[in-house]
């Protein structure tokens, strides 16, 4: 897309989600079990689970199924996750990294190593693309309406890295240990962001031509379709006609 290219990723796979919003859902609700099994039921005590009831909220799911998700996996014989990453690259070599949730592991790993391989790719050791990805916090929020000038230098002296706003949707991005600052200073103004959240960011991207693209593309999105994979990156640099085609 045309902008920043470190946001490609980010906003393809956005897009993508938004039209699945039942494939969102139950990956928001299998965030939300593994946060619980971790760190319990009370979002109070639970930073992980609060993030999580956010980000539901932020994609407009109905607080009665967030209420059911939380307990849900507090109870008995609830569903347990394990969590697992694949490291791989896709054709012509793109970088592409894949978070999951799993309560098959060998289920999860034949599933994604045949999507690598059906689409020109091939699974990776790992820590294979410890340096193509940097960990940020990222933080979406759309219909903004303040004044953009005072919100970024508020952001910045919160210790916001780099703050973008295009079309109404403000892009927030900051250093992980910076992440709960950013994040405290937006419930301070009464914002509730519509994603948050840390992301893998390439640190560089790769050009690909129209013919990888439509390859590479199916390969993405065969693997958000999956139910077990909860976010997946790339580096590509993306060319906005291939979008449009």
């Amino acid at each position: 897309m045309a902008g920043h290219s470190k946001w490609a990723n980010i906003r393809h796979r956005k897009g993508a989600q938004d039209a699945k919003r039942g494939k969102i859902f139950t990956k928001l609700v299998k965030e939300i079990t593994v946060a619980v099994k971790n760190g319990g039921p009370d979002p109070e005590t639970n930073p992980r689970l609060r993030l999580a009831v956010q980000n539901a909220r932020g994609q407009s799911m109905p607080k009665d199924n967030i209420e059911r998700a939380i307990k849900k996996a507090s109870g008995a014989g609830g569903e347990d996750f394990v969590e697992t990453t694949f490291e791989g690259y896709g054709p012509d070599g793109v970088a592409v990294f894949v978070e999951c949730a799993t309560d098959n592991n060998t289920r999860t790993v034949g599933n994604v190593r045949s999507y690598f391989r059906k689409y020109g790719g091939n699974l990776g050791k790992d820590g294979c693309l410890e340096f193509v990805f940097n960990r940020k916090g990222i933080f979406t929020i759309e219909n903004f309406e303040q004044d953009e000038d005072e919100f970024t230098l508020e952001m910045i002296d919160a210790g916001a890295e780099d703050v973008e706003v295009e079309e109404g949707v403000v892009t927030i991005t900051t250093e992980m240990e910076d992440f709960g600052n950013v994040q405290k200073k937006l419930q301070e103004l009464n914002i509730e962001p519509n994603e948050a959240g840390l992301q893998r960011i390439p640190t560089t991207t790769k050009e690909i031509t129209k013919e990888t693209y439509t390859t590479f593309a199916k390969l993405i999105d065969v693997l958000e379709d999956d139910d077990d994979v909860q976010k997946v990156y790339h580096n590509v640099e993306f060319d906005e006609s291939f979008l449009e085609e």
